[in-house]
């Protein structure tokens, strides 16, 4: 066999420009090809060519069809074997394939990542010399729907110690318009401390009924509990879960409480409010808490009332972290873990100014959410201290699971 120098030289003999170079490549290729596939017609068959030990097998060659393919150095024709009881296909290019680079696999690939189509189509061009349209594009990636369907509707875990619940707005077109609709995402932490997106659904307006779907679809996939919900300030999320899954407790998320409280609020007063703030949610015990909230009010009521109302009114699911340890607390007074799932997702989406449809959008945020997963492959941090307090805290509800 020749070294990867010698088969340069004489690669190189009569090459006097880059087009000359490519053509012999091309020519290397087809030809190795061929040797392959007449490797696996030998394979196939069970004999050399014109090896005596194929008579009266019941299967031999019956000559050759051609085939047209693209590859990265123009149209290539091949030569397929066939034999006569047409069982053999070709295991390096499939029988309905028509390049030689899984064309398919690749555009989905750089759809995953965010490309736009025009890029996708220039990419392809310049690599490959292959034409693709966006017609094109959106036929190969349809192809992953049925992966879509399988993945949203199959069995989840029996139990999940917590859930985080948010949503991240994208444009979509609908009905010759241009209309904000949100994805609404549920990533669960298993008993062993690792994170799973369970859903992703994408709507426009949130409601008891949206989310009444959501928790019934959770509950179907085989979701018996659930034991703390975290959730953003949510339209109808607590109503729902209560009547899905009355023993859940929810944590609203702290931070988002307040930044919606800042809106009210001068720039040159929100340190102070701020500091003020970090009073009732640092507190060590509910009751401290309490206490620092009752002189935030005297201090801010009579300026900021709306303020005053909206924890007041939220007071319950603000504080359900205070009865856990650190380590829990940390993990569940803010959604802080789904956030950064939001913040890869955007990273992906953000040269897409609006989506042609709601499958396009529900598209990549799946091809994203399986590519960012592959790197969810460590349990939380400090996991180990949150289930045993769990295990303690929720003995008879967790009992006879299987825990790390």
């Amino acid at each position: 066999m020749q070294n990867s120098s010698s088969l340069a030289k004489e690669l190189a003999k009569g090459c006097k420009s880059v087009e000359d170079i490519q053509e012999k490549l091309k020519d290397l290729f087809k030809g190795t090809l061929q040797e392959i596939f007449e490797a696996e017609m030998d394979d196939h068959l069970g004999y050399e060519k014109h090896s005596s030990e194929g008579d009266n097998t019941g299967n031999s060659r019956n000559g050759y069809s051609k085939k047209t393919i693209k590859t990265r150095y123009g149209k290539t024709e091949l030569d397929i074997p066939r034999d006569r009881n047409a069982e053999y296909e070709p295991q390096v290019i499939k029988k309905y394939e028509t390049t030689s680079n899984q064309l398919e696999d690749q555009i989905i690939a750089m759809y995953a990542k965010g490309m736009s189509t025009r890029d996708i189509e220039d990419h392809m061009r310049d690599l490959y010399g292959v034409d693709v349209s966006p017609t094109m594009v959106s036929k190969v990636t349809d192809k992953i729907m049925p992966l879509i369907a399988e993945w949203q509707s199959r069995p989840l875990d029996r139990i999940y110690p917590i859930v985080f619940l948010d949503a991240i707005h994208f444009k979509v077109r609908q009905d010759n318009r241009v209309v904000n609709k949100a994805a609404y995402s549920v990533l669960g932490i298993t008993l062993d401390g690792h994170k799973e997106i369970l859903g992703i659904w994408v709507g426009e307006h949130e409601s008891a009924k949206f989310w009444l779907s959501v928790c019934n679809d959770l509950k179907n996939r085989g979701v018996e509990d659930i034991l703390i919900a975290c959730k953003d300030g949510l339209t109808g999320f607590s109503e729902a879960i209560n009547t899905v899954y009355p023993k859940t407790e929810i944590q609203l998320c702290v931070i988002h409480q307040i930044r919606n409280s800042l809106k009210y609020v001068p720039y040159k007063y929100q340190k102070e409010l701020i500091a003020d703030l970090k009073k009732v949610y640092q507190a060590l015990t509910l009751e401290e808490a309490e206490f620092a909230f009752e002189e935030f009010k005297e201090k801010w009521s009579k300026r900021y009332p709306v303020i005053i109302k909206s924890w007041e009114t939220n007071w319950v699911e603000l504080t359900t972290f205070f009865k856990y340890p650190y380590g829990v607390r940390k993990l569940i007074y803010t959604t802080n873990v789904i956030e950064g799932y939001h913040r890869q997702l955007r990273k992906v989406t953000k040269t897409k100014t609006a989506y042609p449809s709601d499958e396009a959008l529900v598209k990549i945020l799946y091809l994203a959410t399986a590519d960012i997963s592959k790197k969810w492959t460590m349990p939380l941090r400090e996991w180990r201290e949150c289930v045993s307090q769990f295990a303690i805290y929720f003995n008879e509800r967790i009992e006879g699971k299987t825990v790390s």
